[in-house]
């Protein structure tokens, strides 16, 4: 068969710099990934439970195309983040049933855990419900969780106006026992973005809660020292939950609660990196990013940075 130099597979005829490895390179199918990586990637495509109108559940396919933006070099460290992602998939939804689809997250997760394959693992929503099905099935092993939680919401609503939404997870976790309230870090909270009833609730828990009047006046730096310090020795490992809304609008147009008073990307990321060189940051999961209302993938490309950021700290520590 007479061979064709310029021809290549569909999506695959693109512009290719020899001395250029793109970020989205890194990601390794798990049946082709070597046995263990310090690293695991799964999508959990859930948005149904969305009190508002979400396409949460195209971010994980989204998400990853834009790792395909960057390139490992980080021009900070003079150094290419080179250790591969093993890249679990997508967990399959139930079509109809919120609830099993929830379940089928924790248990997915706790099967990823125990086969011990990654050591630090980063969940793509979906919205935020996914995070009380993923940091139950984080808590499945290890006694004391800490949490730390960048969001402008408390997502403290009560169940019975509408069950398990995407504003239910964090009162889901506390009402069950899963964590308590001096186990919670929230950074960002968010004028006009909330209850009172619900700040009573996290106060009555003992949550440690940081307005964006207070992080206006903090550097990343400083809002890491804090919730580190809050956390102390209460935790043998830390979560970090990360809904794309703690952002200002500007920064994150593709996200169902748009508003404005947010953070501004770069603190968010300075904080995600600052955060990932602690050893007891295990996981991370970033929700609520929805690509249908994104403009020029604005969202999804501040979500894949923020994975780099992750990936860009653990290599800060594992070089200290």
């Amino acid at each position: 068969m007479e061979e064709l130099p310029f021809l290549k597979k569909s999506g695959e005829a693109i512009f290719q710099d020899r001395f250029v490895k793109k970020a989205a390179e890194l990601l390794i199918p798990w049946n082709s990934s070597p046995a263990k990586s310090r690293f695991g990637l799964i999508g959990a495509p859930l948005s149904k439970p969305s009190i508002s109108h979400s396409g949460a559940a195209f971010a994980p396919t989204t998400i990853r195309k834009m790792l395909s933006a960057y390139t490992t070099y980080s021009v900070e460290m003079d150094k290419n983040l080179n250790e591969g992602v093993i890249d679990f998939g997508d967990i399959m939804m139930h079509p109809t049933d919120i609830v099993e689809s929830q379940a089928r997250i924790q248990a997915t997760i706790i099967d990823i855990i125990r086969k011990k394959t990654s050591e630090n693992l980063l969940i793509l929503g979906g919205d935020h419900s996914i995070s009380f099905s993923s940091i139950q099935a984080f808590a499945t092993f290890h006694k004391h969780i800490g949490v730390i939680q960048f969001d402008a919401h408390h997502d403290f609503r009560n169940l019975e106006d509408g069950g398990p939404t995407n504003g239910t997870p964090f009162r889901r976790l506390l009402d069950q026992g899963v964590i308590s309230g001096d186990q919670l870090v929230q950074i960002g909270i968010r004028d006009f973005c909330n209850s009172k009833e619900y700040r009573e609730y996290g106060e009555k828990h003992k949550v440690s809660i940081f307005t964006m009047k207070e992080i206006r006046h903090l550097s990343a730096m400083q809002i890491v020292q804090k919730a580190i310090d809050r956390l102390g020795q209460k935790v043998d490992a830390i979560y970090l939950s990360v809904d794309i809304d703690v952002l200002d609008q500007a920064f994150a147009p593709g996200c169902p609660a748009i508003g404005p008073g947010g953070m501004d990307s770069q603190t968010l990321l300075e904080a995600v990196e600052l955060l990932a060189q602690y050893k007891h940051v295990k996981a991370i999961d970033i929700v609520e990013v929805d690509p249908t209302i994104d403009f020029r993938d604005m969202t999804s490309r501040v979500a894949a940075w923020v994975i780099l950021s992750f990936l860009k700290g653990k290599l800060e520590r594992h070089e200290k």
